[in-house]
């Protein structure tokens, strides 16, 4: 940390998202660049100038390679906003005694989203408003306040009473260049992480406002404190770059620590990790900067962290670089956490790619890995895919490889000391794989269906539920994908996997939220409460066509309620609809259903325009809460 940030020293340093935010601790390796201190495969750079020529060599497509104009970063202005005068409430003193929160795939570990709720309050972004909804008791819901934005909002985090909000605007920033008598401005995209004290839902106040130059890219929370990542093409003015900042208020930016990976990557993006308390309005800032590349996974334990990126350099272990036409491998680095202290511990690498989070798991002091591999051969293009056990010192101890030839990895879910793996080609293999030894992982059993998963949640120690699509087998012998399954599979016999029970729901082209978003899924294993947005395509007859039995395609949008048990499967409890009839399209519409939630025996369904509130006992309709969303000025969903 250079000498301007000794006075803005964490009391808390964790990175939760796609980076890492710290002061790197650990033993100062040699490094292969003259005058670069080395962490592992991490190098610090020494100077701006040093960044300037790097970027200048490496960088693809030219060293203005992300920087638009060269004098203002190609940004145009963006207008601000006042906030809008608060609605006033005279709430009760009612609260739920039960409700959900956001499924999130570590227990401890909060996962920023457009959504949050405290069993009374809904908190939610609605276009460029924060709009605080008292949701319970449900046949009295209103909304108590709206927030103008100033920017554009992204994902928040609730804590007690306080509402952090992240929002992206441009802002303009004067630099100094070498031979510019005066500052230049330069328009760049900037996070603001907006602290509201919401002790007077009818009133929210900005306590704290922490901004992080480049786009929101993620954020997760643990305890009191926030960690937020941002991301930004490098921009140049001129022949200069101008470096990645954080500052707190209105305060001159803070100018991070420059880190990059040793080995050679494709693309080069400033990624920005910042941590602050949410309780503590003066709290101490701190931010690192990592020079990487776009494809980059984070999984996080409540001990470690782990951050993963490909690489297609020569091997860093001092192994021969793979000749075989293997399409890259995964560098993991390790940080340990503890009391608000992150420590650098380790690196590892594994062949192949990872899919999404849920691709890592920590199960004890180890860490499990589940990637793709592809590779190019004479005889044409392979595909396969492995896992992995590496220990606390990032070698790998565990190796189980080639699993289900010319598939690639749609789903992947630790649980235990087992996995679920769900690969894909023409069928569905659903892989049950054992890690109880850990340096000889093995598969269990698998069970091949048609059909595919892209999320899979675990059901207690012996069932799984997956979400994704059906397929049929077509008159050309290919593919054909249909509509949306669900699908429950018994694995109490590991040998053996059986799927207990599946729905189909629509035809071809129905969506949901929860194939690519695992927060939109809502499940209560203790209420055996399965609730799954969906926009779903239905034939129709075509009254009006000249030709009988014409028909034509709807979307209904709404969400499908389900009861769950292993002797009975998947029993359909109701649907709530918040449109019968739509377009054709059954994607990004104001009325499609993103989130649910419930409160006591009340279902919340939440689409851009409205939240809908449902008796679960009888699925009357109790309550609707129109949302300040405006169709015509943000037809696209900001979340």
């Amino acid at each position: 940390m250079r000498e301007e940030m000794e006075n803005w020293k964490p009391a808390a340093v964790v990175v939760l998202g796609c980076l890492v935010v710290t002061a790197i601790i650990g033993t100062v390796l040699a490094s292969e660049d003259a005058g670069a201190e080395a962490y592992g495969d991490l190098r610090k750079f020494a100077s701006k100038e040093e960044i300037e020529a790097f970027l200048k060599e490496h960088a693809q497509g030219g060293w203005n390679d992300g920087g638009g104009d060269r004098t203002t970063g190609g940004i145009a202005p963006e207008a601000g906003y006042a906030p809008a005068p608060a609605t006033t409430a005279a709430p009760t003193s009612q609260a739920a005694r039960d409700y959900s929160t956001t499924n999130v795939q570590v227990a401890g570990v909060d996962e920023a989203d457009f959504l949050k709720n405290d069993g009374r309050y809904i908190y939610i972004i609605s276009g460029e408003t924060l709009a605080i909804v008292e949701a319970f008791p449900a046949k009295d819901a209103k909304i108590v306040s709206e927030t103008r934005i100033n920017g554009t909002p992204k994902a928040l985090f609730l804590a007690k009473d306080r509402l952090v909000v992240f929002a992206t605007r441009a802002e303009r920033e004067m630099t100094t260049v070498d031979g510019s008598v005066a500052p230049v401005p330069v328009w760049r995209t900037v996070t603001h992480a907006y602290v509201h004290d919401v002790g007077d839902r009818a009133d929210p106040e900005v306590v704290r406002d922490v901004t992080f130059t480049g786009d929101y890219y993620d954020a997760r929370m643990v305890g009191d404190y926030v960690y937020a990542i941002t991301r930004e093409s490098p921009v140049w003015v001129r022949d200069e770059i101008v470096l990645p900042g954080v500052r707190e208020g209105d305060a001159a930016p803070i100018r991070p620590d420059v880190y990059r990976p040793g080995s050679p990557l494709q693309n080069y993006v400033f990624y920005t990790a910042g941590a602050f308390s949410v309780q503590n309005d003066t709290g101490a800032l701190d931010a690192e900067t990592f020079l990487l590349g776009y494809d980059t996974t984070l999984f996080a334990s409540q001990e470690n962290l782990y951050i993963g990126y490909q690489s297609t350099g020569p091997e860093i272990s001092g192994r021969p670089a793979d000749t075989g036409g293997a399409r890259g491998r995964t560098i993991i680095h390790r940080f340990a956490i503890e009391q608000g202290a992150i420590d650098y511990r380790a690196m590892g690498e594994v062949p192949g790619h990872l899919l999404n989070q849920f691709s890592l798991d920590e199960y004890g002091e180890n860490l499990r890995v589940a990637t793709t591999v592809e590779e190019w051969t004479r005889e044409g293009s392979l595909q396969y895919n492995n896992v992995y056990v590496l220990d606390p010192a990032m070698k790998t101890i565990g190796t189980l490889e080639h699993i289900a030839p010319d598939e690639r990895i749609y789903a992947a879910r630790f649980a235990g000391d087992r996995l679920y793996l769900v690969t894909f080609k023409r069928v569905d293999p659903l892989f049950v794989i054992d890690f109880s030894d850990p340096k000889h992982p093995g598969i269990l059993g698998k069970l091949k269906i048609p059909g595919y998963s892209d999320y899979l949640h675990p059901y207690g120690a012996d069932h799984v539920i997956g979400v994704g699509k059906e397929t049929n087998e077509n008159e050309w012998g290919g593919v054909s994908v249909a509509g949306l399954k669900i699908a429950l599979f018994d694995v109490s016999d590991v040998n053996n996997p059986v799927q207990v029970d599946s729905v189909v729901i629509g035809e071809a082209g129905t969506d949901s939220a929860a194939l690519r978003d695992h927060k939109a899924f809502l499940f209560s294993e203790d209420r055996a409460l399965l609730v799954i947005p969906v926009s779903e395509i239905k034939m129709v007859e075509n009254p009006g066509s000249k030709y009988p039995g014409s028909y034509g395609t709807m979307t209904w949008q709404g969400a499908y309620v389900y009861r769950v048990s292993p002797e009975e499967g998947l029993t359909l409890a109701g649907t709530v609809a918040h449109r019968e009839k739509g377009p054709s399209y059954a994607w990004n519409t104001p009325d499609a259903v993103q989130r649910s939630l419930f409160m006591d025996d009340t279902l919340y369904t939440v689409s851009q325009r409205s939240i809908i509130m449902t008796d679960l006992a009888d699925f009357s309709r109790v309550s609707e809460v129109f949302l300040p969303y405006r169709e015509e000025a943000y037809p696209n969903p900001v979340w």
